[in-house]
């Protein structure tokens, strides 16, 4: 059998047998190589640009083949893994996906767990959204609407990164707040002090675990969002999605909730890639909300590659 093909079948025979319970997150090695195959090919990628001086602050620029950036979106991604693990090129299908639909879209790495504890992620994630902010939408491309996404364990940074002001002005993102954020499975009521898994990561916040719980920042004038959730996840439960999104409307914030029937959490994910795309409409539903917050806002033309590296 072509390799390929074989990839693609094993991956799937893991990822939608409905008879087992997903894993956190998949296999690095061979998602990297699953990512490397789906990705699409229309899309200019540069690789392992320095958003900081330590060894994970390094990010990679998904962008559309295009003669110019006109007023092209940009979507900061931030992968899950448990805050313990996880790397940009895993995700490059979700890179590639955004960008050949005309948004570029940045994937940063960050510091992980036990090198670093909790909020230390959250602030490399502010960090490279600076960089965006100074790199990507200011000069030619000034006025560019940023939007941050994540998935698990990243969504819960997004939702920190949205919802809680002071990491994204202690990183000098300056007036540029986000123009929304989309989650994707992300816990965002749970206390992470009082889980095995998490109280060491977290023990930080063993005073105020509000800290880190996003649902407890929930306000009016947050950001724009978009909750997405799979029905059949046993990670993070949908009702993590669900209380969010009601706090945020209870508290006279926009917020748009989708959940997908039958998806699990890894699912999820995968759902931007091109041999899931038929379990859910995840990636319509990111760039009809990216493009729609984002349309209001004017930029310059970009000459190709003029912005910064």
């Amino acid at each position: 059998m072509n390799p390929k093909l074989l990839a693609l079948v094993s991956l799937s025979v893991v990822l939608i047998s409905p008879a087992r319970a997903e894993p956190e997150k998949p296999d690095v090695p061979f998602s990297a190589l699953y990512s490397a195959m789906t990705a699409e090919r229309d899309v200019d990628v540069r690789s392992g640009i320095a958003y900081g001086p330590l060894a994970r602050q390094k990010l990679d620029v998904y962008e559309p083949q295009t003669g110019t950036t006109k007023l092209a979106p940009i979507v900061v991604f931030i992968y899950g893994g448990s805050w313990a693990s996880g790397d940009r090129a895993t995700y490059g299908f979700v890179g590639s996906a955004l960008a050949s639909r005309g948004i570029t879209t940045v994937i940063p790495d960050y510091r992980l767990f036990p090198e670093v504890q909790f909020p230390a992620f959250v602030d490399d994630a502010a960090a490279a959204y600076a960089w965006v902010a100074r790199n990507l939408a200011a000069g030619c491309g000034a006025g560019r609407p940023i939007v941050i996404v994540g998935h698990s364990a990243g969504a819960h940074i997004a939702a920190l990164l949205a919802l809680d002001p002071h990491y994204l002005a202690g990183a000098g993102a300056g007036s540029q707040r986000p123009a929304g954020w989309i989650g994707l499975a992300g816990p965002y009521i749970f206390d992470p002090t009082t889980w095995d898994s998490t109280k060491a990561i977290f023990s930080t916040t063993a005073a105020n675990p509000n800290a880190a719980r996003p649902i407890a920042f929930a306000r009016r004038d947050a950001p724009p969002a978009l909750l997405i959730h799979g029905t059949a996840d046993d990670v993070v439960k949908p009702e993590a999605t669900r209380q969010l999104f009601d706090a945020l409307k209870a508290r006279g914030g926009a917020a748009q909730k989708i959940e997908y029937g039958g998806v699990g959490h890894v699912g999820l994910v995968l759902t931007y890639s091109r041999p899931f795309r038929w379990r859910a409409d995840t990636l319509d539903s990111t760039v009809e909300f990216v493009t729609r917050i984002g349309g209001s806002q004017a930029a310059a033309d970009c000459p190709p590659k003029a912005m910064a590296r």
